[in-house]
């Protein structure tokens, strides 16, 4: 494995295992490394999972705006792999529909993914 990538894998594993807080913290590193100094992105892809990880993560802890501000960041990447993007998603999406669908908020966010679903 890339050790660049290793902080990405686990912040993957952490936030499949539930382990929030590590996750979360993998996910600010993965961010803060993958952002240049000027600003740019070097690594968007995984800036977007890193996104979505914020989002399951304040999900989670019931902060829907929090969530939904994280996944639509996500969503609005300049390049982005929409399949990969749209598989991501779903962890967010389906708890967003567990807890948050009858929300004004959260049913946004999931119609927009079932848009972007449709497009693909």
């Amino acid at each position: 494995m890339d050790p660049a990538k290793f902080d990405f894998y686990a912040m993957d594993c952490y936030r499949l295992l539930g382990e929030d807080r590590f996750a979360e913290n993998l996910a600010h590193e993965v961010i803060r490394a993958g952002t240049d100094f000027d600003g740019s992105e070097r690594s968007p892809m995984r800036m977007t999972k890193a996104r979505i990880t914020l989002g399951v993560v304040a999900a989670r802890q019931g902060d829907l705006d929090q969530a939904v501000n994280y996944g639509e960041w996500a969503l609005k990447g300049d390049r982005q792999s929409l399949p990969s993007l749209l598989m991501v998603s779903r962890e967010l999406a389906a708890i967003v529909n567990r807890d948050f669908a009858n929300e004004s908020t959260g049913r946004e966010y999931l119609d927009h993914l079932t848009a972007l679903s449709r497009a693909s």
